[in-house]
């Protein structure tokens, strides 16, 4: 029986892509730091009360390195859409590995990166920050609601600041 050729090209394809030599579990898997869900809640508590003790009603978002959300908290008099733009705001500091509020000016009408303005759920305003640990990106918070974004940058910032001893390790 002849083998047709399309069958030869797949397993040649096949063989190629698959690794030389004898490769260790720790060469195949990838180690990676993530925050627990207990300090995840620590940071978002903190930063919180930060807003309240200003005045402000905030929802904050805390999502993992991976993009999945670990803690959405809304205080009660938080807008509406509140809890829906922390995690915007949390997702474009994840995704463009920064804070929003250094995304502002690069994306700004007329400016090369402008275009970006027009990703789905992407947000480009103060407020989102990322969390690192070790050099690290181990996840990113976002808040929305203060009259500012300078103001919820600031108590993202303290949120962070509450867990820094903890990340530094």
């Amino acid at each position: 029986m002849k083998i047709p050729t399309v069958f030869k090209a797949i397993t040649f394809t096949f063989l190629m892509l698959l690794p030389t030599g004898i490769v260790s579990a720790e060469e195949r898997l990838l180690p990676y730091k993530s925050m627990s869900a207990d300090l995840a809640l620590r940071a978002a508590t903190v930063a919180m009360k930060s807003c309240r003790e200003q005045g402000y009603q905030v929802s904050v978002a805390v999502i993992e390195r991976g993009g999945a959300t670990q803690v959405i908290l809304r205080d009660d008099m938080a807008g509406i859409l509140t809890p829906d733009v922390a995690i915007r705001k949390a997702m474009t500091a994840l995704n463009f590995k920064t804070n929003t509020a250094n995304l502002v000016e690069p994306t700004n009408s007329g400016q090369p990166a402008s275009g970006l303005r027009h990703l789905p759920g992407a947000i480009f305003v103060g407020g989102g920050t990322r969390i690192e640990a070790g050099g690290l990106t181990v996840g990113a918070m976002g808040i929305s609601g203060a009259p500012s974004p300078d103001i919820d940058d600031a108590c993202a910032i303290a949120g962070i600041e509450s867990i820094i001893d903890i990340l530094d390790f």
